[in-house]
């Protein structure tokens, strides 16, 4: 199972900070090495370190160029030139001269891809690599306002460039990263010296990848770049989510160190996360209905659905008379999150004339103990009450529906040969999100077109 990787950009992000804080999650350095031995690109070693910034002890990665390739700059040289103190790689500047570059080659995308395809990487860091490398090409066509084919730009095709990305696509492999949290680039202001003048932070590039790809930009009072080209590229090419759980388990940490100083640390944080039991449980259930949802043997097919008409459950209830309504709402959240099959109240009056509260829970009897556990912690009841019944079902399959918008998960259930059809809530709501369309008018859409066909 793939591990959950959440990256803290409150220092902002670059390549080199990066690959130090993979590292320093565990990823293989081994692993890392043979697959830059294998690049046909020379010119370079690494140089892995620690380091203290601001008093936190942080992994250090850095390219060490031959007196041939130093001196380039992979973060829009083309845009920063090479006089701008302390802007150098990823966070740290050479000292050459823009003339300097004249005689280097500059490689295109094609170039570039040619040699991520001969490396000895695995196909699927290949794909990371690849999309980090498109991205920042796209960034470049933006920029210059040329095909993105024809674009040559010697600040992606440069030797550091090459070898920071590759290895941010080798460590996520390494680690069986398939899930990448970031909610937020946080972003330094100001103004930065070029060879062409002087250009406002964000820089064009990442304002560019941050623009096309959606990510979330938080201006900060630090004065100088936080976010570099090739640390907005790498969150926008692996970034899956924008939000963390409510709550987790942080399984492992890494620190990657940037080489700018500032107030705050410059360092990348990367954590190693788990979901907690009961969050996880709530996000199994609904991934079983989207892989049932997307399954065509499943969801065209009345008997690969559970056809039982009994069942049995157990019914959970206690008597509440002095929780908020909030508690008690938090309480019915997190209940259904656990995996209860329903949770409702029912308002009582209780001995003394008290205004009181019926909490009912359905559940199966396996999630029992785990959901007594959250009522006794959550309320100030101290005795629930169970029974286990007997219920009838219909029997009921699952079906895609098409609309205008995307396709959506319905559940038929059958009466005496009638067919009723129930949209799902979760499958609506996130074609609503993810859409912009009102809940109602995609609901009222399903069960109108479902009529029409009756």
């Amino acid at each position: 199972m793939g591990k959950t990787l959440y990256l803290e950009c409150y220092s902002g992000i670059s390549g080199d900070m990066t690959v130090a804080a993979l590292l320093d999650l565990g990823a293989d350095r081994s692993v890392l090495d043979r697959v830059l031995k294998s690049l046909k690109v020379s010119g370079f070693e690494t140089k892995i370190s620690r380091v203290v910034k601001s008093g936190i002890d942080a992994c250090d990665f850095d390219v060490v160029l031959d007196k041939d390739h130093e001196n380039h700059d992979h973060d829009m040289e083309y845009l920063h030139g090479h006089h701008h103190e302390g802007h150098e790689r990823n966070h740290a500047h050479g000292t050459g001269t823009a003339q300097d570059h004249h005689h280097h080659e500059h490689r295109g995308i094609k170039e570039i891809t040619y040699i991520i395809e001969h490396s000895a990487m695995t196909e699927n860091a290949k794909k990371i690599a690849l999309r980090i490398f498109e991205i920042l090409a796209e960034a470049e066509s933006k920029a210059h306002n040329v095909p993105m084919d024809q674009v040559h730009f010697h600040e992606v095709g440069a030797v550091d460039s090459i070898v920071d990305i590759v290895s941010v696509a080798v460590c996520l492999d390494n680690l069986d990263v398939t899930e990448v949290i970031v909610p937020v680039l946080c972003e330094g202001r100001g103004t930065v010296r070029c060879q062409h003048g002087i250009l406002p932070i964000p820089v064009p590039a990442v304002a560019n990848i941050v623009s096309a790809n959606h990510l979330y930009l938080k201006m900060t009072e630090v004065e100088g770049e936080l976010v570099t080209p090739t640390g907005a590229a790498i969150v926008a090419a692996v970034k899956t989510k924008d939000k963390l759980p409510e709550t987790f388990e942080i399984q492992k940490i890494g620190i990657g160190a940037g080489k700018r100083q500032y107030e705050c640390p410059g360092i990348l944080r990367a954590m190693i996360i788990s979901e907690s039991t009961e969050q996880a449980k709530g996000r199994d259930k609904v991934k079983a209905q989207t892989e049932e949802f997307k399954n065509p043997e499943i969801r065209n097919n009345p008997k690969a659905e559970n056809q039982e008409t009994k069942d049995t459950i157990i019914k959970m209830e206690t008597n509440i008379d002095d929780c908020s309504g909030e508690v008690l709402g938090f309480v019915m959240e997190r209940l259904m999150k656990a995996g209860a099959r329903d949770v409702h109240y029912v308002p009582v009056f209780m001995k003394k004339n008290r205004p009181a509260w019926v909490l009912n829970v359905i559940c199966k009897e396996e999630d029992m103990e785990m959901l007594q556990n959250i009522i006794f912690e959550e309320t100030t009841t101290i005795g629930i009450r169970y029974s286990r019944m007997e219920r009838t079902i219909l029997p009921r399959e699952t079906r895609t529906l098409p609309t205008p918008w995307g396709e959506v998960l319905a559940k038929v259930c059958t009466l005496n040969g009638k067919e009723q059809l129930y949209p799902e809530y979760e499958s609506v709501a996130q074609l609503s999100r993810e859409k912009e369309i009102p809940f109602t008018e995609i609901y009222r859409y399903i069960v109108l077109a479902n009529k029409d066909k009756e």
